[in-house]
């Protein structure tokens, strides 16, 4: 069987006048986050992990932030298109592994609706999909409640 790894980062600044996505759901908070899209940092990481580990290059890439098409579009939309791209080119995902770091909103209660969202959305089982949710003490970017990050590893293999 050939399996693959892929990993994913994204990071985005708050913004005021802007619903705030993670995960494909709306979290209450009094700041969304700035970006073309919806700016859903998760979602993104997620995207650029399952294109790296296929070597289909990055979110970036295929989805650019100067193309009107996606100016505001929902970041699922953009997840359900990797995830095309991946079953064009024969794979199929075996799970994934995120974390969110974030000062504020606290995100405990939303993880298990970010979890069956993103199951449902990649036809995975919610067992297949953790997310974790982190801080980061206070200290950088994050720490000063300027933005949010997401980390994502997946593992993808090729159907037989």
């Amino acid at each position: 069987m050939n399996i693959r790894v892929g990993f994913g980062f994204d990071v985005h600044p708050f913004a005021a006048n802007r619903e705030l996505w993670l995960g494909g759901i709306r979290v209450k908070y009094e700041m969304g986050l700035a970006g073309h899209s919806d700016a859903d940092v998760l979602i993104h990481a997620l995207c650029d992990a399952l294109l790296g580990a296929a070597a289909l290059r990055d979110i970036g890439y295929h989805f650019p932030d100067n193309a009107v098409e996606f100016e505001n579009i929902d970041s699922k939309i953009l997840l359900a298109k990797t995830m095309t791209l991946l079953s064009e080119k024969g794979f199929s995902v075996g799970n994934v592994d995120c974390t969110v770091c974030a000062e504020e909103p606290k995100l405990n209660a939303y993880i298990p609706q970010m979890q069956t969202c993103l199951a449902n959305l990649m036809q995975l089982d919610d067992s297949d999909v953790s997310i974790k949710a982190t801080t980061s003490e206070k200290m950088g970017f994050v720490g000063r409640k300027e933005g949010i990050t997401a980390y994502v590893v997946v593992l993808i293999y090729r159907r037989e």
